[in-house]
């Protein structure tokens, strides 16, 4: 079969597909037949950094999330055919992921779905839709009546969580650090520049998703309304940790801060986000497309910020 293979760092541009067995199936894993990946900055993280860390087991096949159809449901239970998604545990890291034409997975982190979505639009849905639903129901217990802010929501997941609050009635406040994507917020009720302080800015705010992360943290805690809850769930601020942060002064009274971490995907989870997609008529959206063929683009345009949205890649 075709995949990509890392054995060290490897910039976007030595990125290429090589021949490789089709892996061996054995109790308690399935082979899926990889149909379409989403691509994400973990990947690209691994590719340039991590890749050199002791407790990746190298060479490996990147990929944190694919869909697919069941291969060989080896001891399963499955049927040969069955439409399924599979995200984290380890993918692309602990083992081999989902940059190939088939993938041997763990049974826990893979998921059988009834969806009648094409190939890229699904791609589009495992990890991003998974950490927004997390997010957003999860953690900021999001309710039709609730102001929704989205702080930094110029990338694949708040796409998303615009799209997931709006089909549940939430007005939603988006915001960009740049002017250009000021009209890719079209989805939401108001598009922000983001400069820096947003508090006293934006009113009204009950819920509060940072996708910046860190970095602005400490303002996002104090534009949203006493009684309000903020969840950091990403890190596009480039600032990982809160050196100083002091909980009892950085954290207004009456305000709650809580944070998803979505190593932990369950058949419940996904099921529910299958079936409000269904229910609510929506087509998940995504930035662009690539064949396999051209992943090597794909990661190229990944690394250069040149895709407004989730990328995705049809096998």
């Amino acid at each position: 079969m075709k995949a990509v293979v890392l054995n060290g760092i490897t910039p976007a541009d030595q990125v290429r597909l090589t021949e490789v067995p089709v892996p061996q199936v054995k109790p308690g894993w399935v082979l899926v037949k990889v149909r379409a990946f989403g691509i994400n900055h973990s990947e690209q993280v691994l590719r340039l950094q991590e890749i050199e860390a002791p407790y990746i087991q190298k060479p490996v096949i990147p990929g944190i999330e694919c869909v697919g159809e069941i291969a060989d449901p080896s001891d399963s239970g499955w049927k040969v055919g069955q439409k399924v998604v599979a995200l984290m545990g380890g993918m692309g890291r602990s083992f081999d992921g989902s940059y190939a034409e088939y993938a041997l997975l763990p049974v826990h982190h893979v998921f059988p779905v009834e969806t009648d979505l094409p190939w890229d639009a699904l791609a589009a849905v495992p990890e991003t839709w998974f950490t927004a639903w997390g997010s957003l129901f999860e953690c900021l217990q999001l309710k039709p009546e609730d102001v929704l802010l989205i702080r930094g929501a110029t990338c694949a997941l708040g796409y998303a969580a615009i799209q997931i609050a709006k089909a549940l009635g939430c007005r939603v406040v988006a915001t960009t650090h740049r002017e250009t994507k000021l009209p890719l917020l079209s989805g939401a009720d108001e598009a922000v520049l983001d400069d820096v302080r947003l508090t006293g800015r934006v009113r009204g705010v009950t819920k509060a998703l940072d996708l910046v992360g860190p970095r602005f943290l400490k303002d996002t805690l104090t534009a949203v309304q006493k009684g309000g809850i903020v969840c950091s769930t990403g890190i596009l601020g480039g600032v990982f940790t809160l050196n100083g942060f002091d909980p009892i002064k950085d954290i207004p009274n009456g305000v709650y801060l809580t944070g998803f971490f979505s190593n932990f995907p369950t058949q419940s989870v996904m099921d529910s986000i299958f079936r409000f997609i269904r229910d609510k008529a929506i087509k998940p959206s995504f930035g662009a497309e690539f064949g396999f063929d051209a992943i090597k683009q794909a990661c190229i345009a990944l690394d250069e910020g040149k895709i407004n949205g989730k990328a995705v890649v049809t096998v």
